[in-house]
């Protein structure tokens, strides 16, 4: 995210259970890209300054549904978004044609789908929505379907990437009840990306994982001491500065937890199947082995 995967780390994956509870189609063919919102948002940046209202409370009322699950938290109000607006207006700028770009990148990553289907047969395929925010969220995922913050879509080369995560994410079972910790949180985000790299065969956020392998016996006893504990700092969504780490590290941890249990198994599909329907993070971590050398819980 730094490109695309810069994006990945400022959505923290809370996905509702009624994302699940919802019909969405089950063939590929029927995955949708939708951008209406993009649209309906330049028509109210050009009326900035003419309009004796905050134009972008048409943006929100004429939004779709993918957009109304982008406000809690991300987009909040109106007010909120104009403020942001005229704060970094050459930056929003720089993305007044992300949609026809986004047009064009949709036919090369719909194969993509078919991918995940071989690997996860009952994978579902929610719309995709591309709205405009606020700076804060590249993407995550409501009941309704995938959500993209397409003001932090500069660069499409990852977009791939960024897609299939998120609809790994949207794929995921989670156990019922419970805070996440840092163990549980990294194993979601890792095993989207590992699952993503199946199927694009690219592997993302290269910061981490260069710098993560470089420093892998010293992270381990790290995060074997913390990964009972609900504190991401310095592994996930943000960096103290204490040392020279990048962001997501949790994702490299995950991602490697994920692979080492992975190569284990002789069904392949059938480890994906159980990689996206974990029901006990210190089961899964104790039969991939990854750190049984640092972990002794």
């Amino acid at each position: 995210m730094k490109k695309c995967f810069l994006f990945l780390s400022l959505c923290f994956v809370f996905y509702s259970s009624d994302a699940q509870k919802k019909s969405f189609p089950k063939s590929p063919t029927e995955a949708r890209f939708i951008t209406s919102d993009l649209s309906n948002f330049w028509q109210a940046f050009d009326k900035i300054g003419t309009s004796t209202q905050n134009p972008f409370e048409e943006y929100i009322k004429n939004g779709t549904i993918g957009l109304q699950g982008f406000i809690p938290n991300r987009i909040m109000s109106a007010d909120e978004l104009l403020k942001m607006v005229m704060a970094r207006k050459s930056d929003y700028l720089k993305t007044r044609n992300v949609d026809s770009l986004i047009k064009a990148k949709e036919k090369l990553i719909k194969p993509y789908f078919y991918a995940l289907e071989y690997w996860y047969p009952e994978a579902v395929y929610p719309p995709v929505y591309f709205v405009m925010g606020r700076y804060n969220s590249g993407g995550t995922s409501s009941a309704n379907g995938l959500l993209i913050g397409a003001e932090m879509l500069t660069n499409l080369d990852h977009l791939a990437e960024l897609v299939i995560h998120e609809s790994v994410h949207f794929q995921q079972k989670f156990p019922n009840g419970g805070n996440t910790n840092l163990l549980q949180q990294s194993i979601i985000e890792g095993s989207a990306d590992f699952i993503a790299e199946l199927v694009t065969g690219l592997k993302g956020n290269p910061k981490a994982n260069n710098y993560g392998n470089a420093h892998k016996d010293e992270l381990c006893r790290e995060f074997a001491d913390l990964m009972d504990k609900q504190n991401f700092q310095d592994w996930l969504y943000g960096t103290s500065g204490k040392d020279k780490r990048p962001n997501d590290l949790g994702y490299w941890m995950g991602y490697e937890i994920v692979k080492s249990y992975f190569d284990q198994q002789s069904d392949k599909k059938q480890a994906v199947k159980e990689i996206l329907n974990i029901k006990d993070y210190k089961i899964f971590l104790r039969k991939s082995g990854y750190l049984n050398a640092y972990y002794k819980g």
